[in-house]
């Protein structure tokens, strides 16, 4: 009776604070859930307030089912029917006979129909229940009946058994409270279900035990099925083959609000040195039993009175220590001997390096000695069970550096990430490895590494758009003892390049015999791998690539490719190792003069007419686009100068003003709209 009286009494605890939970909600809700068998659908349902419930009580409730879909499609109208219309707890007369037969239906009688609710107990348990406030009494102590008891349920007004469905079909059930809303506003609850999401009940999740002495400390994990299973049965056997239940009531599995708890704990007495075989089955609020959980076995242990303990350490070398221990004497009887254990850390895994000690022994040498030690004495005891000593931390004298870090390699990305990796150390005693860092080779490098780094891998950032091209990695191996090994070789890494190069100038330009001659300033960028010219006419639609200096070996370019007469433009830029390139230089514009003569003109003569004094010049020619002709004179051995200038479609010129016994030299020439020139053409006359 105490243990069902604790047991009620902390649901009751839960139940009355979602209780006062609930009633700050507005309305009050029938919550449903179904469970689908075979050939029959179970719904159960509740209020979920305590004044609504106990309302409920007196109007009943009404329950739809409408069916939705049939051969798996949906209706284009859903069938509605009225299962019962006023389904209430049955009378109270017929309780009488109920809870003479059922604990369950006792108490959901006392919680229905009793004039006052107490509940009856020792030890002041019960006076602690009664303490709470009535109405939440019923409601929680009807709720767990309901819940451990289907039939009780369903005389209760909580439940139903809907026998007329049909397995092709999905129906939507509704529970609506009877209550008339002026006296209180509920809603309705709902669940859809249909023969098709019929399943086998699952087996209980990860059922252990833990043997220890005079008790087994059995759990699983009943958060994972809450909504499948409220309790569990456990079972108890002695053979293996014959299982009896440890109580009369299922052991219901409670989970606090909000807790990370998942797991439900059962403690069991049992006698030492006696096998034991568990096994639990899930219990639904439909008072279904599911299937049996695996079946965890084993016995209690005495636990040793008396505990090694680990006094003193006398280091002989780097590899072997001699341990002392205190052990009572009187405890010898119940031990087969002592087991010597050895860890990395503290916190283990312990590992038996020295065993078969006798229990008469209190001190054993371990010759294998690694830079950290952790031991522990075991006494094992005659019935298989043991008690360990405290650790105890053996370091001995370690001057030894780890060897030299090889295969140190790594990659900048576009962003500035580098990722390094190297081939990792083999040393046992390794705690890690320092990072270094340097800008510029020969520099003393920064330790990028607040501690040693464990991994043999790093992820390290850099800045991309500063003027150092490269950054350089180097690094050491550490051990426990802080023994550093020699740097590893240094690593050059390229970073990428995102600053394009300086832009290049040109200098100067000429022209000579037609060809255009060209002279800049290169790009003072470091980078650079060549620059480049171009040229664009005035009628190209774009620029042509005419010469490609590589690096920084020429400064000067003659273009030849270039016709007399036209108007070009030249440019130049640079490009480095990364494929940027500078900004354009300010282009050079140049016009190629015409130099090419053309014919020169026909029939040059010249006549002296002595009546007028004058010499008569003509000539003839049939080029177009003339501008006008240029006439050069010379007197005797003078030098030949522009004399006149005759306007284009001329044929004649006549010349006056002359000195007797004189030799006249005349030279003409055609000058052209486009600026260019015909060859001259020459006579001489004596006057």
């Amino acid at each position: 009776m105490n243990k069902k009286l604790i047991l009620l009494l902390v649901i009751l605890c839960y139940a009355q604070k979602n209780a006062i939970a609930q009633s700050i909600e507005q309305i009050p809700e029938v919550k449903v859930i179904a469970r689908a068998q075979e050939d029959r659908i179970l719904l159960r349902w509740a209020l979920n307030t305590p004044v609504s419930w106990k309302k409920g009580n007196r109007y009943g409730y009404t329950v739809e089912r409408h069916t939705i879909s049939r051969n798996r499609k949906t209706l284009p109208q859903p069938e509605k029917i009225i299962i019962a219309q006023n389904f209430m707890p049955v009378p109270m007369a017929e309780w009488e006979g109920i809870a003479n037969t059922s604990d369950k239906g006792a108490i959901m009688a006392q919680a229905l129909w009793g004039e006052s609710f107490v509940v009856e107990g020792g030890d002041g348990l019960a006076t602690m229940v009664n303490r709470a406030e009535e109405q939440q009494q019923r409601f929680a102590f009807a709720l767990y009946a309901a819940d451990q008891d289907f039939d009780i349920a369903q005389k209760a007004g909580l439940g139903y058994v809907d026998t007329t469905v049909k397995p092709n079909e999905k129906y939507l059930y509704k529970v609506i409270s009877n209550i008339p809303e002026f006296e209180l506003k509920t809603k309705e609850g709902g669940v859809f279900i249909g023969i098709i999401d019929h399943e086998p009940l699952p087996e209980p999740i990860d059922f252990v035990g833990v043997f220890q002495e005079g008790n087994t400390l059995l759990s699983w994990n009943s958060k994972l099925l809450k909504n499948t299973y409220n309790s569990y049965v456990v079972e108890r056997s002695n053979d293996g083959n014959s299982y009896r239940r440890l109580d009369d009531i299922p052991y219901a599995a409670i989970h606090k609000p909000n807790k990370e708890n998942n797991r439900t704990i059962y403690i069991d007495s049992i006698a030492n040195n006696t096998e034991y075989f568990y096994r639990i089955k899930g219990v639904t609020s439909f008072g279904e039993i599911g299937p049996v959980s695996n079946v965890v076995s084993g016995s209690g242990k005495k636990v040793l009175k008396y505990v090694p303990h680990l006094t003193t350490k006398n280091l002989s070398s780097e590899h072997e220590v001699e341990l002392h221990w205190e052990f009572p004497v009187e405890g010898e009887e119940d031990i087969t001997g002592f087991t010597l254990k050895r860890a990395d850390t503290d916190k283990g895994a312990y590992k038996p390096v020295v065993t078969h000690i006798p229990a008469t022994a209190r001190k054993v040498k371990y010759t294998k000695l690694r830079t950290t030690n952790y031991f522990k004495i075991t006494a094992n005891g005659k019935q298989n069970n043991q008690r360990d000593s405290f650790a105890m931390l053996v370091q001995p004298v370690d001057s030894i550096p780890p060897e030299q870090p090889i295969g140190l390699e790594g990659v900048v990305d576009s962003t500035g990430v580098v990722h390094l990796k190297w081939t990792p150390n083999t040393e046992e005693d390794l705690m890690g490895y320092r990072i270094y860092r340097g800008n510029l080779k020969n520099e003393e490098y920064s330790q990028i590494t607040q501690s040693p780094h464990e991994q043999y891998t790093y992820i390290d950032t850099v800045q991309v758009n500063n003027l150092n091209s490269k950054v350089f990695y180097r690094i050491i191996a550490v051990d426990h003892r802080y023994n550093n090994s020699k740097p590893s070789e240094i690593l050059e890494l390229i970073k990428p390049d995102i600053i394009p190069p300086t832009d290049p100038v040109f200098t100067s330009y000429r022209i000579v015999d037609g060809a255009v001659h060209l002279e800049w300033a290169n790009s003072s960028s470091n980078d650079v791998d060549a620059h480049y010219i171009y040229r664009k006419g005035k009628e190209d639609p774009n620029w042509n690539l005419v010469f490609q200096s590589p690096k920084l070996k020429h400064t000067t370019f003659m273009d030849k490719k270039v016709t007399e007469g036209k108007l070009y433009n030249y440019t130049i830029i640079a490009r480095d190792q990364s494929g940027l390139e500078s900004n354009p230089a300010s282009p050079v514009t140049v016009i190629i003069p015409k130099t090419t003569l053309k014919p020169a003109v026909k029939g040059f003569y010249g006549t002296v007419n002595t009546y007028d004094k004058t010499i008569e010049l003509s000539w003839r020619y049939k080029e177009v686009d003339i501008s006008a002709f240029e006439l050069y004179r010379a007197v005797g051995d003078a030098p030949t100068s522009l004399y006149r200038v005759i306007p284009q479609g001329s044929t004649r010129f006549t010349d006056s003003g002359l000195l007797i016994n004189s030799v006249y030299k005349y030279i003409i020439r055609v000058v052209f709209t486009d600026g260019a020139y015909s060859q001259p053409s020459e006579i001489n006359i004596k006057y």
